[in-house]
């Protein structure tokens, strides 16, 4: 059909009309004048049709800016449950004084007159969005090109990281409307071969990602692939130390690919925890270099061991959501697109991506969510560590608990399981249980809640399983 034009603009002709030369020359951003009348004309032909529509558009999708308001005068007054045909849409435009922008009644009658057929509204649609991506597209392509010939001190990194961002979030953007309801019965059927794959295997119960410490792969079934796992706990609990343990096992025994995003302590440090803590090497002794011949033949077992490991550490410090993925998904395309484990240390020390840094509650939710988001698009288990209140310190129980979480409301909600460490000796010079630690599992979305215990090591900063017979819990304790 030709495409039509209210009487007060030019007749814009779409993309597709255009030889690639003019194109060219003319710099025309992707549209479909066609497209975007008929998914207007078919919504003021057949309300009903905002079902097949109205999850894959916004106003903003459309070219024209007479289209766009159209859009929303629809949109208005769908939501407010209330019929939109040519003279309520004018008349609702008419209210905001734009009636005479989209070419007034004649060419809203035009279009309801002009739609090929309103049963095809749902390719319609998607052309209009794929155009709008397209735009997008174009846009982003623009202002890279602008960083790149004008970086204004920026390092290549960090420009490249930029970049990256950017083309992801359209592409997720791109994808809107894509992901659907999943029928009943391919869902069961999935699960019943899971589960008999699981028992032909000879299941240990343990259905994710080893951890290494048995009664908490015992408690956690492991940690599963999409799952975000808060850790959280007072200063010098061993937060650090409890995460790169686990990582150590993935990476170690696992053979997995562990990515460790540290914005607190440097790559150098890490790698130094990480060689005395498997090498059960005196941390003291290590950046003193004073080594007993003991501990230098364990140092270069150790070092042989990690040299072969697929541990990566990123320690820029601030990054956003956007920045950490783009780095998390650039590390897995060098393994067939997934990793084994993502060590996020710490949580509160990101930055959000719009810069707003002024209320941390909303900061802090926009992180847990894109941390959320990683992990089910990688399907990998992502531990974030996080600092709690210091309100813990007032209580003269100083287990942590839920509440203590600092900016909690968010990552309670984001995360499937959330860890405290809790270590009595700290506290207590005259504790009971000394060289002992209590890992309390105050949520496990699809497991229970309690406490376990774990040997902790200072001199080496690293946490091990209990003998049996050790320690003997109560209740929902291991």
């Amino acid at each position: 059909m030709a495409a039509l034009s209210p009487p007060s603009l030019s007749v814009v002709g779409a993309t597709s009309s255009l030889g690639a030369d003019e194109v060219a020359k003319l710099r025309v951003p992707p549209h479909s004048i066609e497209a975007e009348q008929s998914v207007l004309g078919g919504l003021l032909l057949d309300n009903s049709a905002w079902d097949r529509a109205s999850d894959l558009l916004t106003d903003s999708d459309f070219y024209r800016h007479e289209h766009q308001l159209i859009f929303m005068a629809i949109q208005q007054l769908i939501n407010a449950s209330k019929p939109a045909d040519v003279i309520t849409v004018f008349e609702q435009l008419q209210m905001s004084g734009k009636g005479s922008d989209v070419g007034g009644l004649a060419y809203l009658n035009a279009l309801a007159q002009s739609v090929p057929s309103a049963a095809n509204m749902r390719r319609y649609a998607e052309i209009v969005r794929e155009r709008a991506v397209l735009r997008k597209l174009v846009t982003v392509s623009d202002e890279i090109a602008t960083n790149a010939f004008n970086p204004n001190g920026k390092a290549v990194a960090d420009i490249l990281d930029e970049a990256e961002a950017k083309i992801m979030k359209i592409g997720e953007e791109g994808n809107k409307g894509k992901q659907g309801f999943h029928a009943m019965d391919s869902l069961v059927v999935d699960l019943l071969d899971r589960v008999q794959e699981l028992a032909d295997n000879g299941s240990d119960d343990v259905t994710g990602v080893r951890t290494g410490f048995i009664d908490m792969d015992k408690m956690t079934a492991g940690l599963q692939k999409g799952d975000l796992i808060i850790l959280a706990a007072r200063p010098s609990m061993g937060k650090t130390a409890f995460a790169l343990n686990i990582g150590e096992n993935v990476a170690v025994n696992e053979g997995l690919p562990v990515a460790v995003f540290s914005m607190e302590m440097g790559a150098s440090q890490l790698a130094l925890r990480m060689v005395g803590s498997i090498g059960r090497i005196n941390q003291q002794n290590l950046r003193t270099g004073r080594l007993s011949d003991d501990e230098w033949s364990r140092l270069s077992e150790t070092v042989e061991k990690l040299r072969t490991a697929n541990v990566f550490i990123d320690e820029t410090p601030g990054l956003s959501p956007n920045e950490l993925r783009a780095r998390a998904r650039r590390l897995a395309r060098q393994f067939g697109g997934t990793l084994g484990l993502i060590i996020v240390d710490y949580l509160q020390l990101m930055s959000g991506s719009g810069g707003n840094e002024e209320n941390r509650a909303t900061v802090i939710g926009e992180i847990s969510r894109g941390l959320k988001a990683l992990a089910k698009e990688l399907q990998c288990p992502v531990i974030a560590l996080s600092q709690l209140n210091r309100s813990v310190e007032t209580r003269p129980d100083k287990r942590p608990m839920m509440s203590d979480l600092r900016e909690s409301g968010a990552i309670e909600q984001d995360a499937d399981v959330i860890m405290f460490i809790y270590r009595d000796e700290y506290y207590n010079k005259e504790s009971k249980i000394p060289g002992m630690a209590e890992i309390i599992i105050g949520k496990q979305r699809n497991g229970p809640v309690g406490s376990l215990h774990l040997a902790f090591l200072k001199s080496n900063t690293r946490f091990e399983n209990l003998a049996p017979g050790t320690y003997v819990g109560e209740g929902d304790q291991y």
